[in-house]
């Protein structure tokens, strides 16, 4: 399957087999992607707990919290707890100077020196405001993107899930202070049809997206959108003829709740 069309057929997908075990070796390709994705200073601060239901504890799983659409934690084969290691900002200076090493950072003979006296210090002195939700958080999100598309691409569906308060979860699996849950995703093998129903809505691509100034909307090509529809990046859009059975048929198999959203 093409690129391209991975990313058109990701979508969140909520509902989730319980009964269909998730291969390890397939959360590990996840893993994988995400470890290789971009990262600020090369600062290596996203990182995640597998919770993985068959060999999870009792109290383990049951942490777990249950936010609007709380059966998705608990019907999920595997949840990925993604977070913030904090102390990662404490080694930036041994970063930079890895990436100095590989060449992937300054040129020039006195790229080293320049280095120890200008960068480092300036990574040591916003060391504790660069562990502030910000850059780390969208290193964290580029990881989360690499690991969704692997995981489609080995027909997994995932959703990403949030909480206002992850105490009870940092408790059952002892984090420290200095790590920071940002998002639980569920992992698994879908029950609903791999569209989740079709494309879902979004704003006018116009209201999103400038061109070097707020007021002037960024030019949209038809012939690129036409070639991006033959190449199945998107979708028909939502909902699809069949989807309200579909859901219907899920819940009454599963005894979810009636709304659908708690």
């Amino acid at each position: 399957m093409e690129l391209r069309e991975v990313i058109g057929n990701r979508r969140s997908l909520r509902y989730l087999d319980p009964e269909h075990p998730v291969e390890i070796e397939k959360i590990q390709r996840m893993l994988e992607a995400a470890r290789i994705a971009s990262h600020f200073g090369n600062n290596n601060a996203a990182q995640a707990l597998v919770i993985h239901r068959e060999t999870a504890t009792e109290e383990q799983w049951d942490s777990l919290p249950s936010p609007i659409g709380g059966f998705q934690m608990k019907m999920a084969p595997v949840v990925i707890l993604w977070y913030v290691n904090m102390d990662a900002m404490d080694e930036a200076g041994d970063r930079l100077r890895e990436l100095v090493q590989c060449g992937a950072l300054g040129y020039g003979p006195t790229k080293h020196e320049e280095l120890e006296e200008t960068l480092v210090p300036l990574f040591n002195s916003i060391g504790e405001f660069l562990k502030l939700p910000g850059m780390v958080d969208m290193d964290l999100g580029q990881a989360v993107a690499q690991s969704t598309l692997m995981a489609f691409e080995q027909g997994l569906g995932t959703c990403c899930q949030g909480s206002g308060d992850w105490s009870k979860v940092e408790k059952a699996f002892g984090f420290p202070d200095s790590f920071r849950i940002v998002v639980g995703q569920t992992v698994g093998y879908p029950l609903e049809n791999s569209d989740g129903g079709g494309q879902r809505p979004r704003l006018a691509f116009a209201k999103l997206f400038q061109l070097n100034s707020l007021d002037n909307s960024f030019p949209r090509s038809q012939a690129v959108m036409d070639e991006l529809t033959a190449d199945k990046l998107f979708q028909s859009q939502a909902p699809s003829a069949e989807r309200e059975g579909e859901v219907e048929a899920i819940r009454e198999k599963y005894n979810l709740p009636g709304s659908g959203m708690i």
